[in-house]
């Protein structure tokens, strides 16, 4: 199993930015030595509780405090940018971390509307209609391969260097994983956010495969959300965190931080709430270690594949990070074999 991390940066109540993306740098060299395949990181805009607006900023960081585990995005929100600019700057990346820097793009906002117009105002706009061109396009600079007789044949995305960032194109829906075939790109599915038809559009994924000049067959790794603890109550109750803070969003009342477990107890819920966060838990990966484990197994069996990415969520940082050792520890991960 290749077991990775996706980290949205998450700031606890009472904590701020700062501290939070120095626990995500603090969480990658733990990682790096715990033997974790790749560490991406997520990209929101106008958060109060996740702090990552430039994934890009803070791999550069990362790449001079990690040695061998893969560094990358999960995702930058190509529809926002200019696909000659996202190619230099991962170009830049390989540079810094040659060999072990991936590239996941998507075409979410990362935010509301408001501000995915504010990250890209005026006649220059991309509509998402050319998100699917600026995919090719992105492509086509890092791999230096436009035709001589194009607009941008003479351009070379820089610094020149002989690889070039892994890329994977990020989907919760038949939207993307189509565009994915269609291209002949990898697929990164997020189980965590579209649970019900995962399997179904990954198994179309592979059977609508084109194969392209970069890559010959299909390739797949699913995104999941998991909690686990030294106790099963302690995943439980940590779990309940997450939970609370997408009802508070999902209703409008986004929190200023992750809210913690006890200032879960003081809260009043509504029963619309309750049924809300019981269905999340009903859908959630949480418990101790080896169960953990086991509903880890599941998922990748079901997608058929042994590529996993936790995104682990909670309000205290040492708990996140060991969180993340626990399942180290369960999967007996080793630094073998990470850099692909």
């Amino acid at each position: 199993m290749k077991l990775s991390i996706l980290d949205q940066s998450p700031i606890g109540v009472g904590k701020t930015p700062h501290e939070a993306i120095e626990a995500t740098l603090e969480l990658a060299e733990a990682a790096d030595r715990w033997g974790y395949t790749r560490y991406w990181l997520a990209e929101h805009h106008s958060s109060g509780t996740l702090a990552d607006a430039s994934p890009e900023i803070l791999l550069a960081a990362m790449s001079g405090r990690t040695k061998n585990i893969r560094i990358g995005s999960g995702g930058v929100m190509l529809s926002h940018y200019s696909s000659f600019k996202v190619a230099e700057v991962f170009r830049m990346l390989e540079a810094l971390a040659p060999g072990r820097v991936d590239m996941g793009i998507g075409r979410a906002p990362g935010s509301d509307q408001v501000a995915s117009f504010a990250l890209q105002p005026g006649p220059n706009s991309y509509p998402i209609e050319k998100y699917p061109q600026q995919v090719f396009d992105l492509m086509r600079y890092l791999s230096g391969t436009f035709p001589n007789d194009h607009p941008f044949g003479k351009l070379r995305a820089m610094p020149a260097a002989p690889k070039w960032a892994a890329p994977w194109l990020l989907s919760s829906s038949m939207g993307s994983a189509g565009i994915a075939a269609r291209l002949g790109l990898p697929l990164s599915f997020a189980h965590f956010i579209s649970q019900d038809s995962g399997p179904e559009y990954v198994k179309w994924y592979r059977d609508n495969f084109e194969p392209s000049e970069w890559f010959d067959k299909p390739r797949v790794n699913i995104g999941i959300s998991a909690i686990t603890a030294d106790t099963e109550e302690r995943a439980h109750d940590l779990a309940l965190c997450r939970h609370v803070m997408r009802l508070m969003r999902n209703k409008g009342q986004e929190m200023k931080g992750v809210p913690s477990v006890d200032q879960i107890t003081e809260m009043d819920f509504t029963g619309a709430d309750a049924e809300f966060i019981e269905q999340q838990r009903a859908k959630s990966v949480e418990g101790d270690p080896y169960t953990v484990k086991a509903m880890i197994e599941n998922l990748a069996e079901q997608y058929e594949t042994d590529d996993v990415i936790v995104l682990t969520i909670t309000p205290d940082y040492a708990e996140r990070q060991r969180s993340y050792e626990l399942l180290a520890e369960s999967f007996a991960l080793s630094g073998e074999g990470r850099v692909e």
